[in-house]
């Protein structure tokens, strides 16, 4: 097995720097952390060459991120790095919530049949990271360079020069599009002057990684002031290898350095697992809740995606998860744009789509926060009532938030839906991201996501519950040979013979009708590429 956190990789010196002029790219993408290896995998696959530059030799340190979202492993299998990731991962979809001690309910994150991925999987992020870098390194479209720092941006009206310095030289490249994906305290983002702004709270929570084995179910268990770490809140989620996420809240007095001790960090882990238990420790990090994000996304030739454009709580996993869906919306956009078939003004709708699901984020995040660790004491009251009440009545459970879990923003305001014009019923509206279901494709069981790929695609229920799927040609080609839904897909989609999806390259639903109309489809396609 791979040990990816002692991977190391050679800075090498390449054409470029035997240049005398500055080299020119299509694509720059500064930071190879998840959310910028998955964008230049989708860029790279659409055919479009991308230099990756990343400031270290490494892959990450410690677990960080660990929660993957089922929508997010959806957009990796896309890019062919889904089933590693499940295979390695704990999958799960069970929480449970506790207070003071006692369990006050269970919940299901995924309570329905016919879903190729659970609600989550956990997942160490060096692996999420080792397994998109596996896939880097195979594609030869990337140009992946290792310890190569960003230390100027000049930001122009018809590219972006560079000046990075690396073990071989301090040299200039210019670029189309450069997309920093550099992380909460990005240098390009430092280099043009731009800023995040938002809330630090004033609380501290402490991550413990344990190596241990324990009889606990593969579930997420939040406990409310529990004995074991009284007038506080603890967190429990298994990953792979026998090693156990706990997150124990701190509060604001607290000092980070002392608590990282292991010395210090014993005693809390015993009380929760009892005196006799056998740990070890794999990583120990102490964080402070804040959220934070850009004005905007767009700066001319520079977008910023992941946590160089917002950053938000960990509770509820809305980092990574919304970070690599920021590369799934502005990876096809990009690629149209520079084959000269979008219009620049397609990126700016990367930057609104993903401004309005950072704000969504950050609702939901700061709403766990404040009840977490309630602001005062009449906050506090109310959340111990909510919990009182949540053990023996359902209506109180949707008011308890121990960290709203991340899902897919639904762009309804996109500019590039075309509105419903037909009426329908369900959540499979424009805007919304596809919901995956069982197939046949030739007779073979097959998802429904993964015969859609990366292109605009337009499908039909036909006779026979057969689905009919044309790409956006303008012959209509059909194509994926014999494709029969599933009465999953038709509930979902509230279907019926002649209903018609399109979906955008990113598998979310840009418009919908009750039967298909060839100028109404073209129509709808110019509208989600700005070329109407």
């Amino acid at each position: 097995m791979t040990d990816y956190q002692a991977r190391r990789f050679n800075s090498r010196r390449h054409a470029d720097q035997d240049s005398t002029v500055a080299a020119c790219h299509p694509v720059v993408i500064v930071g190879a952390g998840p959310v910028g290896m998955t964008l230049a995998l989708d860029l790279a696959q659409q055919g479009v060459r991308v230099v990756l530059l990343d400031d270290d030799d490494k892959l990450s340190v410690g677990s960080r991120a660990i929660c993957f979202a089922k929508r997010t492993l959806e957009i990796f299998d896309r890019l062919g790095v889904g089933d590693a990731m499940v295979a390695k991962g704990v999958s799960w979809n069970v929480g449970k919530v506790f207070s003071k001690g006692d369990h006050v309910y269970t919940f299901n994150l995924l309570n329905e049949d016919g879903h190729r991925r659970p609600a989550f999987i956990n997942l160490q992020q060096y692996y999420a990271e080792g397994y998109l870098c596996d896939a880097v390194l195979q594609q030869p479209n990337i140009d992946i360079r290792w310890k190569s720092k960003v230390i100027g941006v000049d930001n122009q009206s018809d590219g972006v020069e560079l000046t990075i310095e690396s073990p071989e030289a301090t040299e200039s490249l210019t670029a189309d599009y450069v997309i920093a994906c550099d992380g909460s305290r990005s240098p390009v983002r430092s280099a043009l002057g731009l800023e995040s702004k938002g809330q630090v709270f004033r609380d501290r929570f402490l991550i413990a990684d344990v190596k241990m084995t324990a009889p606990f179910p593969t579930e997420r268990w939040f406990w409310f002031d529990p004995p074991f770490h009284p007038n506080q809140s603890v967190l429990l989620h298994k990953q792979p290898d026998n090693v156990w996420r706990i997150d124990f809240q701190l509060g604001w007095d607290a000092d980070p350095e002392e608590e990282k001790k292991p010395e210090n960090v014993r005693p809390r882990v015993q009380a929760l697992l009892g005196a006799d238990a056998e740990f070890e420790f794999e990583w120990i990090s102490v964080y402070t809740f804040a959220c934070m994000r850009m004005e905007k996304f767009r700066h001319g030739r520079v977008l910023f995606a992941g946590d160089s454009a917002h950053l938000v709580s960990p509770f509820g996993a809305r980092g990574a998860n919304s970070g690599v869906q920021d590369a799934d919306n502005l990876a096809w956009k990009l690629a149209l744009v520079l084959r000269g078939e979008a219009p620049d003004r397609l990126l700016d709708t990367y930057a609104s789509e993903r401004e309005f699901a950072a704000d969504e984020n950050i609702l939901n995040s700061t709403r766990a926060t404040d009840f977490i660790t309630p602001k005062s004491e009449v906050s506090k009251v109310f959340r111990d009532a909510v919990l009182a009440l949540a053990k023996e009545h359902p209506f109180a459970r949707r008011v308890v938030n121990s960290g709203r879990l991340s899902v897919p923003a639904t762009l309804h305001e996109s500019p590039l839906n075309t509105r419903d014009s037909d009426e329908f019923s369900g959540t499979m509206e424009p805007g919304s991201a596809a919901i995956d279901a069982p197939t046949l494709k030739d007779g073979v069981a097959a998802w429904f996501l993964a015969c859609l790929g990366s292109e605009f695609v337009c499908v039909t229920l036909g006779g026979s519950n057969e689905l009919l799927f044309a790409s956006a040609t303008p012959a209509g080609e059909v194509r994926n040979g014999q494709i029969i839904a599933s009465a999953e897909w038709i509930a979902r989609y509230d279907a019926r013979p002649g209903t018609t999806y399109l979906f955008r390259p990113d598998q979310h639903v840009c418009a919908r009708w009750r039967q298909y109309n060839q100028t109404a489809v073209r129509a709808a396609i110019a509208r989600a590429t700005c070329n109407d």
